[in-house]
């Protein structure tokens, strides 16, 4: 099975015509065809010790996850935002990212408060995939879910005002001139 460069959505950019073809029967996804998808998006990823493809950025960590067995089979992609929160600041991420909850679809983003009272957050969005999905459905999701996450995460430096601490990290690393 291979993915079609021109079946992701470029957002924003008018699509070109396709030519009329009839519909791929469904599918089901595997690893190997989201390695494809995200080869064709140039994004770097790895696989962790647990089997799960991952692809990293600066603040985050984005996996691409398969669950369960047949008809119940999930893809499940779930984002791990790096950034640490004082157990404080808590009520209010709360309500900040309960705003993010109410005005989209997806990623679902959610807390986990580690045993040192730091504060992280996770997104989250799943696929049911195991009677198989079009091609066309599957791909077009995925890349609009990855894209969602990385939105989250610079939608979330803009409500905290975190600008100013992103900008402070940076003064701490050397120019490429040094």
């Amino acid at each position: 099975m291979s993915i079609d460069p021109s079946s992701i959505p470029n957002f924003g950019a008018r699509p070109e015509p396709q030519p009329e073809t009839g519909p791929a029967g469904p599918v089901i996804p595997d690893q190997d065809l989201v390695k494809q998808l995200l080869d064709q998006m140039e994004l770097k990823y790895l696989v962790d010790d647990e089997g799960d493809l991952a692809a990293p950025w600066e603040e985050f960590r984005t996996y691409f996850m398969f669950r369960g067995e047949e008809e119940q089979r999930v893809f499940s992609v779930r984002t791990f935002y790096d950034r640490p929160h004082d157990i404080e600041q808590k009520p209010k991420i709360l309500e900040v990212i309960d705003d993010w909850n109410r005005r989209t679809l997806w990623p679902k983003v959610y807390t986990h408060t580690h045993d040192d009272g730091t504060v992280r957050l996770i997104g989250e969005v799943q696929m049911l995939i195991g009677v198989g999905v079009s091609l066309e459905h599957f791909v077009s999701s995925t890349v609009s879910w990855v894209r969602a996450s990385i939105e989250f995460d610079k939608w979330l430096v803009e409500q905290l005002g975190l600008e100013a601490d992103i900008e402070a990290d940076g003064d701490d690393k050397p120019d490429a001139e040094d």
